[in-house]
């Protein structure tokens, strides 16, 4: 099976304050909370941009000089592992599940940069 990725992006970064974020991303950005998941200390907002979200983690420290996360919405997740294992690319674990919200691999591009795959499930 090809690897189907699909029409929403979300850009994820760690945030000290995630309130203080929420606030800002509004305010500055125009975006509008999505969801909040205060047990995984995780939120996403829409971007003006269609199909193109900003997700904050709740982080101690945000290492300066990194770079976001972008995130790829795929069809079929364990396909997309399939596709990396294919290609040989360095993932940092297995597949991620947090039950009731989303399946997630993150791996690194050559220059190790952090990518991820998702597969969102549905919320009640």
């Amino acid at each position: 099976m090809a690897l189907q990725i699909g029409s929403e992006l979300t850009c994820s970064m760690g945030a000290t304050d995630i309130d203080a974020s929420i606030a800002w991303y509004e305010r500055v950005m125009q975006c509008k909370l999505l969801y909040r998941v205060d047990e995984i200390g995780w939120c996403e907002l829409a971007t003006p941009m269609a199909g193109v979200n900003i997700g904050l983690s709740q982080v101690e420290s945000v290492t300066q000089g990194g770079g976001a996360t972008n995130v790829f919405e795929v069809a079929d997740i364990d396909a997309a592992k399939a596709h990396l294992d294919a290609e040989g690319v360095r993932q940092d674990g297995d597949i991620l599940h947090v039950p009731g919200l989303v399946k997630l691999i993150t791996f690194y591009d050559p220059d190790g940069n952090a990518f991820m795959f998702s597969r969102a499930e549905p919320r009640d």
